[in-house]
């Protein structure tokens, strides 16, 4: 059974910076890429940042700037780097796991708050 966690959120002040975790415990034989996502309350949730098994990354074009994405394969894990955070990007940021030819897998998100 494949789990994936995500950690990292906490309450942080304007301009402050997170960086957010995303590992999976499990057998999967092949990952095609990851996701991060995020949603606030009355919000369909929208797709944050991409990054493929070869290292590829994309941007959603709504989110740009102190957005980076990146993976460790040793770890099975990517990383959400947030930098200069602002009130608008406080949500609950989700990571969705995607294998090649099987279902995606959600993590439970974690929360990510910006506030004085």
């Amino acid at each position: 059974q494949v789990q994936v966690v995500e950690s990292g959120g906490d309450l942080v002040q304007p301009g402050g910076s997170l960086r957010l975790s995303c590992a999976f415990s499990g057998t999967i034989f092949r990952i095609y890429d990851w996701r991060w996502y995020r949603q606030t309350p009355g919000k369909q949730r929208e797709l944050v940042s991409r990054i493929t098994s070869g290292g590829g990354t994309t941007d959603a074009d709504a989110v740009k700037g102190g957005l980076t994405i990146s993976g460790d394969d040793d770890k099975n894990a990517v990383f959400l780097q947030m930098n200069d955070l602002k009130p608008e990007e406080t949500a609950m940021y989700y990571c969705n796991l995607r294998p090649t030819g099987a279902v995606a897998y959600w993590g439970q998100g974690t929360q990510v708050t910006v506030s004085v």
